[in-house]
């Protein structure tokens, strides 16, 4: 489509919108929620639901991390932050190895140890009901702040698709996707996973082909010219924390990264659901290192779409390439061939789902187990749980609505949505890790560490949240807004690891 004119691009685009375009994103749709409602008449027990009753092969579990790893963050967001700068955030992917390690010595044996659905009963096995009810409250806070980045970004494509507003299409996609979490469960969830991680890969390495195929001077042109704009660049390498150096980013992947492993409730779910611990061993290392070669492939699909838009200015509205996370979508409706535009958009649009239902199911285990067994109804019937699960997730994807129209308009998805996970990540990393190695740590000890976490947290936040806010600020922090989960995170073990010797020298 290279060198056509804008008329006859827009022509040709529009006629493939209302046929095969339309066809093969309506079949795909409504195929998935069928599939993933299909298992509703399953369902006979609330830890069906939330564990799939152990009956999940491991590749698809693994199948699963990975589209967890990817949904449309990292297929939309991660071209568009390469389109816009360089390779600096791949340096997140290169943490995964590190904390998928850590992961499998540890983690995935201490969760199938105690066969608990929710991540955070080790918690208050450790430190009492405080613990669970801090980490779980900041669990919530991250699942409605990753599902409003992914409803979002799925509505950039079909925004163009469509020509719909962004809040309409998704208020439209959250509605579709509380219908499909409410009946589905972690078995759907999985098993969707899994297809559209493999649609995902191959959706992708078909845009790099059109890219490299229609782009005059083929691949080696791309390569020429970002090489020459130092497009492949991972950041600098100096040891300053204060911006996006390399040092930072891998600190930050690492901790986010050990943060999902270790107390993430939709990581902890695929442990207890896998059929034995190798089994769940095998998962976490097939989703972690699946992820780093597709990463890479996304950031280059990103830094060919600058080498194609640089050769061919024309073929790009100025309006959108001003808009880095809104180019790769621009490019999938306007440059793919008709079918295969249809085809990938719906891919997105169901990874999409796929990605919000797994919060969904996740922030409903975390309602049922940590709040509603505990505090309102210890005992609940089979009938009982099932509601309670599908009224709260209900209510989270209705949350996740609101929170995904007041993403509209962010400068940058990814960014915005990397800096709402460091400030909700509340240091709760720093208090499984003290209860896991700092093995005389007491509950008052722990409560004190906390709170000294949550105040640098806060701290370390202000300025980020003034400027998601748009509020201009005259001031900043002396670090990036990324360190916050590290700087919280080490706050609370340190300080506990410190108040738990100097107890013990009380005692000599």
């Amino acid at each position: 489509m290279c060198g056509v004119p804008r008329d006859h691009v827009n022509h040709k685009f529009n006629m493939s919108l209302k046929t095969l375009d339309l066809l093969v994103f309506g079949i795909y749709i409504l195929g998935v929620i069928a599939f993933g409602v299909s298992f509703s008449f399953r369902k006979r027990t609330a830890k069906d639901f939330t564990t799939g009753g152990g009956r999940l092969p491991s590749w698809a579990i693994g199948m699963s991390i990975f589209a967890t790893f990817v949904s449309s963050i990292s297929f939309l967001a991660l071209p568009g932050n390469a389109f816009g700068g360089n390779w600096n955030s791949f340096v997140f992917s290169l943490s995964i190895p590190i904390a998928a390690w850590i992961a499998v010595i540890f983690f995935v044996p201490l969760y199938r140890r105690l066969n608990s659905e929710s991540a955070h009963f080790y918690l208050e096995e450790r430190f009492g009901t405080w613990a669970r009810i801090y980490a779980s409250v900041f669990y919530l806070l991250t699942q409605l702040a990753r599902m409003g980045a992914i409803l979002y970004l799925l509505a950039l494509p079909m925004q163009i698709l469509f020509g719909w507003s962004i809040p309409v299409i998704i208020i439209c996609t959250g509605l579709s996707v509380i219908i499909y979490s409410m009946f589905g469960g972690i078995e759907a969830v999985v098993w969707t996973d899994a297809i559209q991680g493999i649609v995902l890969i191959v959706g992708a390495i078909a845009c790099l082909g059109v890219i490299f195929w229609t782009i005059p001077g083929g691949a080696s042109e791309v390569f020429s010219i970002a090489f020459e704009a130092d497009k492949f660049s991972l950041g600098s390498f100096d040891f300053d924390f204060s911006s996006s150096t390399f040092w930072m980013i891998l600190v930050y992947g690492l901790f986010i990264n050990l943060q999902n492993f270790g107390v993430d409730q939709s990581y902890v779910q695929r442990y207890i659901s896998s059929k034995t611990e190798r089994d769940a061993v095998k998962s976490t290392w097939l989703g972690s290192m699946l992820y780093i070669p597709v990463s890479f492939l996304f950031f280059l699909i990103g830094t060919s779409l600058w080498a194609f838009y640089q050769v061919q200015p024309e073929l790009l509205p100025t309006e959108i390439a001003s808009k880095a996370d809104q180019v790769f979508p621009y490019f999938i409706v306007n440059q793919l061939p008709a079918g295969l535009t249809g085809l990938l958009i719906a891919g997105i649009f169901a990874a999409g789902m796929s990605t919000v239902s797994t919060s969904i199911n996740s922030s409903a285990t975390v309602f049922l187990t940590d709040h509603f067994k505990k505090y309102i109804h210890p005992d609940p019937s089979e009938i009982l749980s099932l509601r309670v699960l599908r009224l709260s997730s209900l209510v989270m994807g209705g949350l996740s609505i609101l929170v995904g129209v007041a993403f509209n308009g962010v400068e940058s998805a990814l960014e915005t949505w990397w800096a709402l996970a460091s400030i909700f990540s509340g240091g709760v990393l720093g208090l499984f890790l003290l209860g896991f190695i700092v093995q005389k740590t007491t509950s008052r000890q722990a409560a004190f560490a906390v709170l000294a976490g949550v105040l640098v947290i806060g701290w370390l936040s202000v300025p980020a949240i003034l400027k998601l806010g748009g509020t201009e600020v005259s001031w900043s922090q002396p670090l990036h807004s990324n360190m916050t989960i590290v700087m919280g995170t080490l706050t609370i073990f340190v300080i506990g690891f410190v108040l738990s010797s100097l107890r013990k020298s009380d005692l000599k």
